[in-house]
């Protein structure tokens, strides 16, 4: 039996791992610090409950079997603003504990922004196997039969259409009474655009921020925007030194390539794409870059290959000799840790995903196969610039596919196969669903997976409007951006203007 399609994409580099170290690498909404939890409403001063309050909600385990009955989906509420007849703002999480994301029920992030602007509710809720929302007390193959996007997808409509609200009315808001704006960035915004794809009449609205809608199995296009805006000289370093990388990884000269590896403290890895994919995990903190300032990691890093003595290198940077030393001093010290991943290890020094795999807390001891999406970070084709070596190409994430799931992949699956699936499902970067606004960053190195693509043929229409600023990835959804970003502040304000129409237009059917 092949079991592969319950694998949802979540359109990360390879697998969310409870025991990987991860140093400034995330992978999709920015967090947002909370300075209190305590509320009240704005209008009348009531004191309402914490925003840490946790609400469940009895969802669905399987969609398609009722029979199989309920578990419990924590949601959190914000209704500072709302006043009845207000729309309900509803944000999925995605793929981390939701608790982490309480912020997005303040005014500090778009959620709230627009809570605030159009008297709304905001309910920030968990996806399906993260945090605490388990359908299962397990990881098992079978349990992680219900993991799929249709099935978080139906979440949506399941909860909005039977949830009561802990607000005024909240047992009067399903859709057809109160309007629903779907919200999300990165992987739930995806998502976002995917629900209101496969149910053009459920949400009166949505906002899909750096929204990486087109599943592609050979991702190359991940580093592009991290090399077009990136210092040049450190561009020009980081380039000398992978062109030097593939050299020596192609002489298939062992002792050469054992002192490479060993330059950058990854001498015990013996796949030589593993030692790839593992330089170029520092390329990724680009991705945690905002204009109000974090995601310093990146730029400590271009510091290191290019302030010598006190002096910044030119645009050419300071040549192979020292950037190839300095790299390797920066993996060797510094805090950064790489992993390179799993290909190296067999399946017997870890603990495959079939057997009993208890879930603990929020911990993860589970590793999510690319096959749906293929989001494989790559490198490009030859003759095009690039930051990462040729030696990273697609069988290397296929290839993991083996280690965390044996009894379902003898061999390593074709993920371009499930990704025109699923974008012939979802739409992909022809989604066709009107009163969706997509909002990205032209330096978001998802930006290629986005509607904002160069090769994407979806223009847009007033309809569903995409907005582009000068943004990172996901940094939109953040109110500081837009205050010091004027591009970023022009998308949040058109996103509510269009919204705002939108709801205006939006009538009851019940």
């Amino acid at each position: 039996m092949v079991l592969f399609p319950f694998l949802v994409p979540l359109l990360l580099s390879s697998f969310v791992l409870a025991s990987s170290k991860w140093n400034g690498l995330s992978h999709g909404m920015h967090k947002v610090k909370v300075d209190s939890y305590e509320v009240q409403h704005k209008a009348t001063g009531e004191p309402l409950p914490p925003l840490d309050t946790v609400y469940y909600f009895d969802q669905l385990i399987d969609h398609d079997d009722p029979s199989l009955g309920t578990f419990q989906q924590r949601y959190w509420v914000s209704w500072d603003y709302y006043q009845p007849g207000g729309p309900i703002l509803l944000m999925n999480a995605g793929e981390e504990d939701a608790s982490a994301y309480i912020g997005y029920l303040t005014v500090s992030t778009i959620t709230g922004y627009l809570a605030e602007m159009l008297n709304g509710s905001v309910v920030l809720l968990e996806h399906r196997f993260f945090g605490q929302s388990n359908p299962y007390p397990d990881l098992t193959t079978e349990s992680l039969r219900v993991l799929t996007l249709q099935q978080a997808i139906d979440d949506h409509e399941y909860f909005i259409e039977n949830v009561q609200l802990p607000i005024p009315g909240g047992d009067q808001v399903g859709p057809d009474k109160a309007p629903w704006v779907l919200f999300g960035g990165s992987y739930p915004g995806a998502l976002a655009s995917y629900t209101l794809y496969n149910k053009p009449d459920l949400f009166a609205a949505g906002y899909a921020s750096s929204a990486v809608v087109q599943a592609i199995s050979d991702f190359w296009g991940y580093y592009e925007p991290t090399r077009e805006y990136m210092p040049m000289n450190c561009s020009s370093d980081v380039e000398a030194v992978i062109a030097h990388v593939d050299e020596v990884l192609d002489s298939g000269n062992a002792t050469a390539i054992q002192a490479l590896k060993d330059n950058f403290g990854l001498g015990s890895v013996t796949a030589n794409d593993d030692f790839a994919w593992a330089l170029a995990t520092v390329l990724q903190t680009w991705q945690d870059l905002l204009e109000s300032g974090s995601g310093t990691i990146f730029y400590e890093f271009c510091d290191a290959l290019e302030v010598k003595d006190g002096q910044s290198a030119g645009p050419g940077g300071w040549g192979l000799d020292h950037a190839l030393a300095a790299w390797g001093d920066y993996y060797q010290n510094s805090d950064f840790l790489v992993d390179p991943g799993v290909s190296t290890r067999t399946t017997q020094t870890i603990t495959p995903i079939s057997g009993p795999t208890p879930i603990t807390g929020t911990g993860r001891g589970i590793g999510f196969c690319v096959t749906s999406s293929g989001s494989g970070k790559t490198a490009p084709p030859q003759g095009t610039p690039t930051l990462v070596s040729r030696f990273a190409q697609p069988e290397r994430w296929e290839r993991q596919c083996t280690y965390f799931f044996p009894e379902v992949f003898s061999s390593p699956p074709d993920t371009s196969l499930a990704a025109a699936r699923t974008n012939q499902q979802y739409g992909g970067w022809n989604v066709s669903t009107a009163r969706l606004v997509f909002a990205n960053g032209v330096r978001d190195p998802w930006r290629e997976a986005t509607v904002a693509a160069n090769a994407s043929p979806n223009a847009g229409s007033d309809l569903q409007p995409h907005l582009i600023g000068e943004g990172f990835h996901c940094s939109d959804m953040l109110t500081a951006e837009g205050n010091v970003n004027p591009s970023v502040k022009a998308v949040q304000q058109q996103a509510l203007q269009y919204i705002a129409q939108w709801l205006e237009d939006w009538k009851p059917s019940a």
